[in-house]
């Protein structure tokens, strides 16, 4: 930095100017108001003076930089941070501005004064932004979000955007919107109320801004260091601009105080005064001069001069660095464009010098020069801008040049000093290494300017800034020009833009050329520039830079090694640098009036084609096998044309030239048309790939209408003034087919292979069809052609919304007709399509909602010339006719396979007619008449659609044919017209019938037809009848294109037959290697319509098939109704024609019916030569094997998915395998498993087991569950907050939580269940397989390098019969089915003996069929499976016991794992039994498999028989005492046990497989616990007196013999029991007002009963269907109770239902009721001694819980986005890059975040950890899509937000209003409730905990 500098030549005096400094320190405020006091005086002299001599100590910049640098001693060193000087400075000048009061007291005064009219407010890149098409009259209109909301913009087309650039608040501007869309805020009219500022308030300001700015640019200055030629200076820069920082925010926050301070600013900053005062440099002070020094040296640099230096511009070299800018004097004084950079010179090698001096005419030499090279600054403003460039743009003070904007006075002068510097601009942006983020922010700044039409006006105007701009970019193109190449190599003195420049490869030049389209938009400024011809010539120049750029040769020997990707450069360049400025120009010629506008366009651009012809040598060949995609001019001169026919009424021949320049110009856009073709047949095979991205991009939706399009209009042009057996002619010439248009059967072809000849035969029919048929810019009205693209569009796919606005080119430029979304749009799509909402699959692919072809529209509307021309692939022509065949089959129009309909075409306009004669010259009928009879030959190489577009081309002709000639008169051909041709006249209606009797052809000597013997008759024959033979007469086809040219361009010199062309004949000469051609005469005797009529025969595969339909109704030619659309294959296409040329002419009728008269013989065979036919039989036979091969395909195809089907629907598996393995089997046998590996059956034996294919995972939805059926709201205000308080999961942490507090760990392990989070459910898809083949499949995947979705190492694999994934195998436990039922049989033992059998069973550890001892495989599979199952989840959801690792954890997890599986499943059925019936994942469960596991593992652990809870449920004890005498913690009360976890923890314990009669046992002993525990809930619950009641109504019955089965007597019972201890004790009053005092109606307590038991009976049976293979009943809600206890058998089966049924009937007390019950409230009545209130709480357990809910999201997206997206993480308080919200429990994380990362994992993988055990579903707030984590994995899941036309809007792009999606949410809550993401959603990849 040039600090030390600074500081060394510092004044003379620092250290005195340093005390006073400091002593005015201690009283800044007091020193500031004694100024503004003396500045107040009438007379202020002093005052002025004072504060003049206080400034300049204070913001003298040597001072600063001196304090930066650390002081004088360490100047040497320079650098260093900001200074406390600065900081201090800063203050002075807060204080001085408020004159003595505070600072904020004086901002919040200004701000009273502000006449808030416009919004104004700037931001930066990716800020999210508003534009309202509706409510903008400039295109750029843009709205900050709280001016958007504020307004009422309901129905209008807006859209929600991030800001690329940067861009200012328009609201309240009427120059760039309609004042409707005002907000609130800026409605109100300016200065109406706002009170005029007192003078005082800002008059300091006045005084001190000006010094302030000053210092400001001298830190510029100073920092300010040219960079070497080599090393890029950014570094020094951004010191600069670091130590800058403060003093520019402090600018900002001065303009954000309102209108007041922004005058004064604008004031300070204009005044040219206090510029010229304070920078001119002249004071003593040395500082000022150093820096006016270095400024001058900067202004050098930037090879601009200053006026006052006095050179005259560039004549003498100024010193080394400035530009070498030469001049010279040429007549006229014409600039030249030199070099305008040093630094370019240096890039560019000497041999490219060539093309850079070319001379341009501009206006005049003066103004060129000027614009480029000076710059005078005359202000603040202007320097400051200077600096800002020569900075770079920094973004701050871009900010405060934007915030100024409000102001008028200072925008207008803004905008003058932006249009002064654009040159200085160009020339930085050229040399910047950061040229894209400069790029952002030129436009950011100039987007606020130019968009005003006023302003650009004006500009335009006073500033020249038409003339700037054109010459701007010309200079800018001017660098990378190269020699063209087109045409004439050696001596071509065109010169293109070379796009492999950083220039155009980086798009460098958009600022400029969008600036260009902008103003261009604005009609006043837009009408100057078409009235300039100086401006237009030069624009022409410009544009010509492109023309021919990026030329493609082809190459023919080997594959071209390297692939340029240049031409995207090239597409981008013409179509933002030409194509949209044109559209911009012809969006002002729409009316008469404008007729001159296009007369200087058309003239200019003629003036320019004629040089570009002269410039490449062009006589009237292209060079062969080079093709160029951009005629920038030849497409200007199509539109200007094309819009002067159709809105201006411009005669089409005023405006064209000569024949000559006609032919000229037809030929580089026919010859794109024949490389195009050439390109789709391979022969350009050799260029790469990227050619065909050029074939591409050329007919692309966004660029068809700026290339293909006026490409085509042109030709249509030329072929309607041109001789059309000339233009026909050349057509097949470029497209090398002439050879081929032959009668003989074989030719020679000296430019094709015979491989391409098909296809380009094609092409070039295809292409004469479309010059033929398209009316895009020959008639058709806006509406028609948006109508036709839209059909177009449609019939090749169904599309969605987006895609069509898409695909549909549109005026590129904005302002044009249609703006997407528009009316027009909108009602044609209505008109056209119908929408098919989003559907979703069972199998979870989402479809967005799509718009496809209404029935009429394929009918009538289906236009196949239109679909070829806007396909990018040829497929989508193919798809297109596939759904055309479709709709007919459906419809029932037409069965077999169609051709594309021939379509009525809009009427051409008058201008155009001479089209039409195309299809009325001899040439096209030769060729015609050729091509039927060779594909009535069957000669090689024609297809069907070689016929197709034959008789599409007849049929054009018939529609259009000329009036005028009437049959007799066609009859009498005249004769002079005979002697040279086949046909008589020219008119297709009277050629048809003509017969051809002889031709002659040249074959090869080895043709079939040289060996026949020629007829007798043809020496007799006159000449008129023997023809000129085929070849010949193609040759002719050269010959006459040759005499025709020469006709034209001779016409008026008299030597036409001395003019000799050697080079081009020798061309079509054969080469001497290929065999002689020998002249052959053939034998015809055909005329068009013969030839027809035997197609017919040949079609239909019949003899005489045609008959003409009118000899049977004469009405058909009287009222032809012939349909304007007709569906059917060739059959039918020959019929219509046939038809129509009867139509039109008698004779034909005549001759058609004498035709069909003469019975035709067979059509003879065609003599084939041995070898032909060895070639035709390969063909056939090669056809035949793809046909075979098709079919198969399609058959493995259906089979496979049909296959897929039945493997892969996870929703539907009804339809799936049946893998019944739990079902019994009477037979005596063993389950038979299929290894889906090896495909052996067999049974699971203990040393070669079988396994299920299962998945485990860790799974928190149960913990979700809450105890209302309303899902918790996503929150979307500061205010709404989710707690998770109310969720299962910490309910029951809570209740554990509770008991390890008082009672014993090991018996509270054994009192609940966990795994309500982080539980492990298991699943399976059903198949089998052996474990020792499982290890082997798993080692091949290991070794497979393919990369998996899933990873091998952590287990995990694809299932290898449906592909499901999975992470384990469960084995199967080996026994017989037999077992099952013996097991089931009821003994006849009572209950006494049963509960003994029960505890005997437990009691004996080892009793299992698998000896542990002894390790079989079974054993080793079943632990390691349990050793999975535990890893499934994470050390927290296993370990809850006070003492880590103790036994009681496992056995406490084992259980809790079969609890978790049950509790799912009954989610999966909706959380009842109501429907029954086998399990929908029956097949699919591994329930039984998996209890074997648990069972194995839980008896390695035995409950001491002292503490098993079986005893106390079944013995009465009578020491009650002796346990509690003990030091240790009591054990859990029984009536606190959770009933479902003992039940599990008593079948587990329990020798596998168990006896039905032990299960029931023990379900009736639980059950009676469970009552009790009902009643004592129910107690509790109830007021006091309500109890007392029952006590009393209770004891009357209680000897009644029914007395333990009433639940009134027990009720009563356990009241009396549990009223013995403090349990019913209230605590004060406030207690007795919270109990709800509904009264308990018998009714009530019933259902509150039955609900209390319902969650047991729902998992018992569940077990009981799993274990013992039973159905479950289905019932009605209400008999849901009655039903399942029956079904487990605690109904007696004798139970009549008449009377209301009591859950109290269905105990069955294994001891006597009242003693045991007294027994277990004992235990509770000495906890609750101590524990009231726990006692309490403990007792009520809330069991009914609803299902599991995802959050419920809004109706409309941008309620979510506008609270989130804004946002602050509660974690790292920043506003996250990428927020996103948990859906499970609206958690706010920042995605990819590294600033919430803990050891390694980002805070999205965290979350998913704690709050989904591994999965996690997270919307991402800036993208609209869901994003699923599961474990290692993520995926992509969709987005459940869609727009009005039911698409999604993947991160925002389009920014429409989006709404929720309910179906879509529905699909994604039941996979996560399922756990079926892993199988439905596809595409997984790792995330690397980086998410």
């Amino acid at each position: 930095m040039a600090a030390a500098a600074a500081a060394a030549v510092g004044g003379p005096q620092p250290p005195q100017s340093e005390l006073p400094a400091s002593g005015l320190a201690q009283d800044k405020a007091a020193t500031a108001a004694h100024l503004k006091a003396a500045l107040s005086r009438p007379d202020n002299r002093a005052g002025a003076e004072e504060l003049q001599a206080l400034l300049e100590r204070v913001l003298s910049p040597e001072r600063s930089l001196a304090a930066a640098a650390g002081g004088e001693e360490a100047a040497a060193a320079g650098g260093g941070g900001p200074g406390a000087a600065e900081e201090e400075a800063l203050e002075w000048c807060k204080c001085l501005l408020a004159g003595g009061g505070g600072y904020d007291e004086f901002c919040a005064a200004v701000r009273a004064y502000d006449p808030a009219a416009l919004c104004g407010l700037v931001w930066t890149a990716n800020f999210v932004a508003y534009r309202c098409r509706t409510c903008g009259i400039s295109p750029c209109m843009s709205l900050c979000a709280e001016c958007f909301h504020q307004g009422d913009h309901t129905g209008h087309d807006f859209n929600m955007f991030r800001s690329q650039a940067g861009g200012a608040c328009d609201c309240g501007d009427s120059n760039v919107m309609r004042e409707s869309g005002f907000c609130k805020r800026h409605q109100i009219k300016s200065n109406s109320n706002i009170p005029c500022v007192p003078k005082d308030l800002l008059m300091m300001s006045e005084f001190v801004l000006p010094r302030f700015i000053f210092c400001l640019i001298q830190y510029l200055r100073e920092g300010y260091n040219e960079p070497a030629a080599d090393v890029p200076s950014e570094k020094d820069l951004n010191r600069v601009l670091q130590l800058l920082e403060p003093q520019i925010s402090f600018l900002e926050d001065l303009t954000k105080m309102g209108g007041a301070m922004r005058s004064v600013l604008t004031q300070v900053l204009t005044n040219q005064q206090n510029y010229k005062d304070l920078t001119s440099g002249l004071g003593e002070n040395a500082c000022a001069k150093k820096s006016h020094e270095k400024y001058l040296i900067a202004l050098k640099s930037s090879g601009l001069t200053y006026p006052e230096d006095k050179l005259v511009c560039g004549l003498q070299e100024p010193s080394a660095g400035s530009s070498t800018l030469a001049v010279q004097g040429f007549v006229g004084a014409t600039g030249t464009l030199g070099q305008v950079d040093s630094s370019d010179e240096e890039d560019q090698d000497g041999s490219q010098g060539l093309g850079k001096r070319k001379r341009v005419k501009l206006s005049s030499s003066t103004k060129d020069q000027s614009i480029m090279d000076v710059l005078k600054h005359k202000s603040f403003l202007e320097e400051l801008l200077f600096w800002t460039i020569k900075y770079e743009f920094p973004q701050k003070m871009v900010t405060f040049l934007l915030n100024m904007l409000p102001d008028q006075e200072y925008k207008v002068a803004f905008t003058k000093t932006f249009v002064q510097h654009y040159a200085f601009i160009m020339k930085t942006l050229k040399k910047s290494h950061e040229s894209d983020t400069m790029s952002n922010r030129i436009v950011h700044i100039s987007v606020q300017l130019f968009s005003n039409e006023e302003l650009a006006r004006q500009v335009t105007e006073e500033c020249q800034l038409l003339d700037i701009m054109v010459t701007v970019l010309l200079y800018m193109m001017e660098s990378c020009l190269i020699k063209s190449e087109l045409q004439d190599e050696e001596n071509s003195l065109h010169v293109v833009v070379n796009c492999g420049e950083a220039l155009l490869k980086n798009n460098t030049y958009w600022p400029l050329v969008s600036d260009f389209i902008n103003i261009l938009s604005h009609q006043s400024v837009a009408k100057r520039f078409l009235e300039d011809h100086g401006l237009l010539v030069t624009w022409m120049n410009f544009v010509s830079f492109f023309q021919g750029m990026n030329l493609n040769k082809r190459e023919l020997n080997e594959h071209v090694e390297f692939e340029s990707q240049t031409y995207y450069a090239a597409f981008a360049a013409e179509l933002e640098a030409c194509a949209q400025p044109m559209w911009g120009l012809l969006s002002h010629c729409k009316v008469r009036e404008t007729q001159e506008y296009t007369r200087n366009v058309v003239r200019y651009c003629l003036e320019a084609l004629q040089d570009w012809f002269d410039a490449i040598n062009f006589v009237d060949e292209p060079a062969p096998n080079q093709v160029t995609f951009h005629l920038p001019l030849h497409r200007y001169y199509a539109m200007f044309l094309s819009k002067a026919v159709k809105c201006q009424e411009l005669d089409l021949d005023s405006v064209l030239p000569d024949q000559e320049m006609l032919m000229k110009l037809m030929i580089h856009p026919l010859q794109i048309q024949a490389s195009l073709a050439e390109i789709h047949s391979n022969m350009w095979v050799r260029n790469g790939l990227q050619i065909k991205g050029q074939a591409m991009t050329y007919v692309q939706s966004h660029f068809c209408n700026s290339m293909i399009d006026p490409d085509i209009y042109l030709l249509q042009v030329c072929a309607s003034r041109l001789d059309p057996d000339y233009f026909i002619s050349s057509v097949f010439e470029r497209f090398k087919v002439v050879d081929l248009l032959t009668m003989a059967s074989q030719h020679q072809n000296t430019v094709l292979d015979a491989e391409h000849e098909r296809s380009m035969l094609e092409g070039a029919l295809t292409f004469l069809v479309i010059l033929l048929s398209l009316r895009l810019h020959l008639g058709m009205s806006d509406d028609e052609i948006l109508r036709a693209e839209m059909v177009a569009q449609l019939c090749m796919n169904d599309r969605t919304h987006s895609s069509l606005l898409d695909l549909i080119p549109e005026n590129p430029n904005p302002k044009s007709g249609i703006i997407p979304g528009s009316y027009s749009f909108e009602s044609v799509l209505s008109a056209v399509a119908d929408f098919k909402a989003p559907v979703f699959e069972p199998g979870g692919s989402m479809q967005q909602g799509m718009y496809t072809p209404k029935a009429e529209v394929w009918d009538q509307e289906f236009d196949p010339v239109m679909v070829i021309l806007r396909t990018v692939y040829r497929r989508d022509v193919q798809s297109a006719m596939d759904r055309y065949t479709a709709f007919l089959k459906q419809s029932g129009k037409f069965p077999g396979n169609p051709w594309p309909p021939y379509k009525k075409r809009t009427p051409l306009h008058p201008s155009y007619k001479g089209l039409m004669r195309l299809l009325h010259c001899k040439t096209l009928h030769i060729v015609l008449f050729t091509l039927l009879y060779k594909i009535l030959m069957d000669h090689q190489n024609l297809s069907e659609h070689v016929l197709c577009m034959v008789l599409y081309l007849i049929e054009l002709g018939l529609e259009n044919s000329p009036e005028e000639e009437s049959d007799e008169e066609a009859s009498v051909g005249g004769p002079e017209r005979c002697h040279d041709s086949w046909f008589p006249g020219s008119n297709l209606v009277s050629n048809m019938r003509h017969f051809i009797n002889y031709v002659r052809v040249r074959v090869p000597e080895t043709a079939p037809e040289v060996k026949r013997d020629s007829p007798a008759s043809t020496s007799s024959d006159s000449l008129g009848s023997l023809q000129h033979s085929g070849t010949a007469q193609v040759f002719s086809l050269v010959a006459e294109r040759r005499k025709k040219f020469q006709e034209i361009i001779n016409r008026s010199s008299s030597e036409a037959n001395q003019v000799v062309r050697p080079k081009t004949s020798s061309k079509w000469s054969a080469p001497g290697s290929a065999p002689q051609l020998t002249t052959a005469i053939l034998e015809i005797k055909e005329s068009i319509l013969s030839l027809l009529i035997k197609l017919h025969h040949k079609l239909s595969g019949k003899q005489n098939s045609y008959y003409p339909p009118w000899l049977d109704d004469i009405e058909i030619l009287i009222q032809p109704e012939i349909p304007k659309f007709s569906h059917g294959d060739g059959i039918a296409a020959v019929e219509r024609i046939l038809q129509k040329a009867a139509l039109q002419s008698r004779m034909n009728k005549r001759i058609i019916e004498e035709i069909c008269r003469k019975v035709t013989p067979p059509v003879p065979p065609k003599k084939i030569t041995a070898a032909e036919k060895k070639t035709l039989d390969k063909e056939e036979r090669r056809q035949k094997a793809r046909e075979r091969q098709q079919k198969l395909l399609a058959e493995f195809a259906s089979r496979q998915k049909s296959f897929m089907e039945t493997a892969m629907d996870v929703d539907s598996p009804e339809t799936d395998i049946p893998m019944e393995i739990t079902t019994a089997e009477p037979q005596v046998s063993e389950t038979v498993y299929d290894c889906v590996i090896c495909g052996q059956s067999g049974p699971s034996s203990e040393d070669r087991p079988t396994g299920l294919v299962v998945l485990l995972q860790a799974s928190s939805v149960l913990g979700q569950c809450r105890d209302s059926t309303e899902p918790k709201k996503l929150p979307i205000t500061e205010e709404e907050q989710i707690y998770p308080w109310d969720t299962c999961a910490a309910v029951h942490d809570v209740r554990l939580s509770l008991l390890q507090r008082y009672f014993k760990d090991s018996s509270c392990l054994l009192a609940v269940s966990i795994g309500w989070e982080g539980g492990v459910y298991v699943q399976t898809c059903g198949h089998t397989l052996h474990i020792d083949c499982h290890k082997s499949y798993m080692e091949s995947l290991r070794n497979d390098q393919v990369l998996q979705g899933f990873s091998v190492d952590k287990g995990e694999f694809t299932c290898p019969l449906c592909r499901q994934f999975a992470n384990s195998v469960l084995p199967c436990y080996p026994g017989s089915n037999v077992e099952n039922n013996l097991w089931q049989r009821p003994s006849n033992k009572s209950v006494q003996d049963l509960i003994k059998d029960v505890e005997e069973l437990q009691g004996r550890p080892g009793a299992f069929p698998v000896s542990i001892s002894s390790e079989t495989n079974l054993s080793k599979e079943m632990e390691s499976v349990m050793k999975d199952i535990k890893n499934t989840t994470q050390k927290k959801y296993r370990d809850y016991s006070k003492t880590p690792g103790s036994p009681d954890n496992d056995f406490l997890f084992m259980y809790s794992v079969a609890r978790t599986n049950l509790e799912l499943e009954l989610i999966h059925r909706g959380g009842n039994l109501c429907s029954g019936g086998a399990s929908t994942a029956g097949k699919r469960s591994c329930l039984n498999q998996l209890f074997h596991v648990l069972a194995l593992h839980m008896r390695l652990y035995s409950i001491d028989s002292e503490y098993n809870p079986w005893r106390k449920l079944t013995r009465l004890i009578e020491e009650m005492n002796s346990q509690l005498g003990n030091e240790e913690q009591p054990e859990v009360p029984i009536l606190y046990h959770d009933v479902t976890s003992l039940l599990l923890i008593q079948i587990l314990m329990m020798p596998q497989p168990l006896h039905k009669d032990h299960f029931t046992c023990i379900v009736k002993v639980l059950f009676t616990l469970l009552y009790t525990q009902a009643l004592a809930a129910l107690s509790i619950k109830c007021s006091e007196e309500d109890r007392s009641t029952w006590k009393h109504m209770g004891a009357l019955k209680k000897n009644t013999c029914e007395a333990e089965k009433s639940y009134d007597v027990l009720l009563s019972f356990v009241i009396s029991e549990l009223s013995k201890g403090k349990l019913y004790h209230e605590e004060g009053n406030q207690e007795c007002a919270m109990v709800n005092p509904i009264a308990w109606s018998p009714e009530s307590m019933e259902k509150y009963l039955q609900d209390f038991c319902l969650p047991f009976l729902r998992i018992t049976s569940l077990l009981q269907h799993h274990l013992f293979g039973e159905d479950l009943p289905s019932c009605q809600e209400e008999e849901e109770f009655s039903v399942l206890a029956s079904c487990l058998g605690l109904l007696p089966t004798f139970y009549q239902t008449e009377h209301p049924f009591i859950s109290a009937s269905c105990l069955d007390w294994s001891v006597p009721a009242f003693d045991i019950i007294s027994q277990w409230c004992l235990e509770i009545n000495s906890f609750t001694e101590q524990h009231t209130e726990q006692g309490k709480a403990l007792l009520i357990q809330e069991s009914r819980w609803k299902l599991p809910h995802l959050l419920q999201l809004p109706e409309n997206y941008n309620t979510i986005f506008q609270y989130y997206h804004r946002k602050t993480c509660s974690v790292c308080t920043k506003v996250p890059k990428d927020p996103a919200v948990c859906l499970v429990c609206g958690t706010f994380v920042c995605l990819k975040g590294l600033c919430c990362k803990q050891q390694s994992y980002c805070e999205c993988v965290l979350h998913s950890q704690n709050c989904g055990a591994g999965t996690g579903i997270f919307l991402l707030i800036n993208a609209s899509v869901i994003i699923i984590i599961r474990g290692h994995r993520f995926c992509l899941w969709g987005s459940v937000y869609l727009d009005a036309h039911g698409e999604e809007d993947r991160d925002l792009r389009r920014g429409k209003p989006l709404y929720i999606c309910k179906e879509r949410y529905k699909v994604l809550e039941q996979q996560w409730i399922s756990h079926t993401f892993d199988h439905i959603n596809k595409r997984w990849g790792p995330h690397y905990n980086g998410l």
